[in-house]
């Protein structure tokens, strides 16, 4: 007989080691907190208990350290999961998501020891020392339930939460070994809890930086409506390297870029914001897309990481309602035309940053007012499941299904993978195209090539200013204009064409064909030129210059006096 039991106690402890290493396939089988506690009550359900809840420190969801909790209060806890067989589902737990009431003094107790509780029979008394209300405790004897144990989760020297378990009719109380069964099983969960934990916080700091490196604002710029948006992904590991920008450059044109670094994380996150820093950096100096991702490709192939990524830059003017585009191994964009119809963009696609293939070729493509232009990262359409093609023809008839009006950046974020949660981050720029060639704030004149050339600019710079009411900016775009228009007939082969904007600066261009830019000269005192471009440089807020596919172009910025909206002028002015 004795060697009976023997037997059956050996069996009956392989069974609970079987049952003990299944915990571990069946728990934390995603790096999700909620979902990872939910895993944990079910599996403890009918096994161990008729009845199981996990709560959680606040601390824990918020990726935190949790508790080395000493002092005299308890801390803030959350309902995080509750499982319960049939006949007990009309128990009153703590609702799941809901703070933990601090009334059930056994559970306190629990988390202020750090040691597990074991109640084989509930006396009377003792109910409304386990139930979170009077009512719970009255539902809990009403229905039979008459054995209870509360274990802390520690991992890693931590407290995370506490788990609870609970035993009814039909089944006999628990034992020590149970206990010990409970406290084991808490003891794996708990690493699973404490793992998600530092996974959510490595997302949330991934997640931080990658925000705080993107624009805060979208500058205002003739001629576009701008929308962007970034959304990260549920997963981690799909956090760190897309970006978007927009750039408000001389002339009111407008530059729009997007791009996505092929890793994730840290690493990626920090690639990206160097990348996106060369990339301000090169379209201040008014370089053309594709040779800004001639720069940059060298750049990314410096870096340490050794990373490479994609990038499309697509510049946007005014004047002639066009844009220039570039892409570095980028998804082309989407262009939704004025009647409606929606189709992609035919853009070279290059190679990525960092693969060391260039050039890179441009495209010239016409922006009518009311088309919108459509940047975005591969996270919007990338699928575990689906070829991308199938997921760009579907973006496709998404978006034109869309009205108009209603298609934005925050709008077409929605679009996803059908049934199945966002694979990857995705960043968004929408640029709805507003009349900008007979927008007043705008106007551009062809100049002869001769000598009469800056007399007739600045006549026209004078009328022009006399109608936007202007007049004190008058004496100094004259000489600037004559300024510029002289450089371009003595280096230039005569001045193209002058443009005049406003917005929220005034700024005058000139174009010619020569190919040599401007440099502010050091004249010395007996020099009789060279002074005109210091003059300039003095005189207003910048100046620059920049080649285009017919020579150059040079510009100047002055500041508008008094854009406060009593003082502003109304643009038909």
């Amino acid at each position: 007989m004795p060697g009976s039991f023997r037997a059956a106690g050996r069996s009956a402890a392989r069974g609970h080691l079987s049952w003990l290493n299944e915990a571990g396939s069946r728990i934390g089988t995603t790096l999700d907190l909620q979902r990872t506690a939910r895993e944990f009550a079910e599996f403890a359900v009918p096994a161990l208990s008729d009845g199981a809840a996990v709560d959680l420190l606040e601390s824990v969801l918020g990726g935190e350290e949790g508790e080395r909790w000493m002092g005299p209060d308890l801390p803030a806890m959350r309902a995080m999961a509750v499982a319960l067989i049939d006949d007990l589902t009309s128990l009153e737990p703590e609702r799941v998501g809901e703070v933990t009431s601090q009334d059930a003094f056994i559970g306190v107790q629990c988390i202020m020891t750090r040691r597990p509780i074991l109640i084989g029979r509930i006396r009377p008394e003792e109910f409304v020392r386990i139930a979170p209300t009077k009512s719970g405790a009255v539902q809990l004897r009403k229905l039979g339930v008459h054995s209870y144990m509360v274990v802390p989760l520690i991992a890693r020297g931590v407290l995370l939460g506490a788990a609870d378990f609970i035993r009814g009719p039909g089944r006999p109380p628990f034992t020590p070994t149970d206990l010990a069964l409970a406290v084991e099983l808490a003891s794996k969960a708990a690493v699973f809890v404490d793992n998600a934990r530092l996974y959510g916080r490595e997302r949330e700091h991934v997640v931080s930086l990658q925000r705080s490196l993107l624009p805060r604002a979208v500058p205002q710029t003739p001629g576009l409506d701008v929308s962007t948006c970034y959304t990260p992904t549920a997963d981690p590991g799909g956090v760190g390297g897309d970006w978007f920008d927009v750039i408000a450059l001389p002339g009111g044109r407008t530059a729009l870029v997007v791009g996505d670094v092929m890793a994730h994380g840290l690493p990626a996150a920090a690639t990206m914001g160097r990348l996106r820093t060369v990339a301000r950096a090169l379209i201040a100096l008014d370089l053309a897309p594709d040779r800004m991702l001639d720069r940059m490709d060298m750049v990314a192939r410096d870096l340490e990481e050794d990373q490479v990524a994609t990038c499309l830059i697509a510049v946007h003017d005014p004047a002639d309602a066009s844009y220039t585009l570039a892409c570095a191994g980028h998804l082309p964009p989407l262009l939704m035309s004025v009647d409606g119809t929606v189709d992609y963009v035919d853009v070279p696609a290059g190679a990525p940053l960092g693969a060391g293939v260039v050039p890179y070729d441009p495209v010239r493509l016409a922006a009518p007012p009311g088309s919108r232009l459509i940047l975005f990262t591969d996270g919007l359409v990338k699928t575990r499941t689906e070829d991308i093609d199938v997921q760009m023809e579907r973006l496709l008839h998404h978006v034109a299904g869309m009205a108009p009006d209603g298609l934005d950046a925050e709008a077409l974020s929605a679009f996803g993978p059908v049934a199945h949660p966002r694979l990857d981050e995705a960043a968004l720029i929408v640029a709805a195209t507003r009349p900008s060639v007979t927008d007043p704030d705008v106007r551009v004149w062809p100049l002869p090539h001769d000598g009469t050339a800056a007399g007739i600019a600045r006549e026209l710079v004078r009328e022009r200013l006399g109608h936007w009411q202007l007049t004190e900016l008058t004496d100094v775009t004259e000489l600037v204009v004559s300024e510029l228009v002289g450089n371009a007939l003595r280096y230039g082969g005569g001045p193209g064409h002058l443009r005049l904007l406003r917005h929220d600066r005034l700024v005058v261009e000139v174009t010619d064909t020569g190919p040599d830019l401007p440099q502010i000269q050091h004249s010395g005192l007996t020099d009789e030129g060279g002074r005109g471009l210091q003059l300039v440089n003095m005189l207003c807020r910048r100046w620059g210059a920049c080649r285009t596919t017919s020579g150059k172009l040079v510009w100047a910025e002055q500041d508008i006096p008094d854009m406060s909206p009593a003082g502003a002028h109304p643009p038909g002015s």
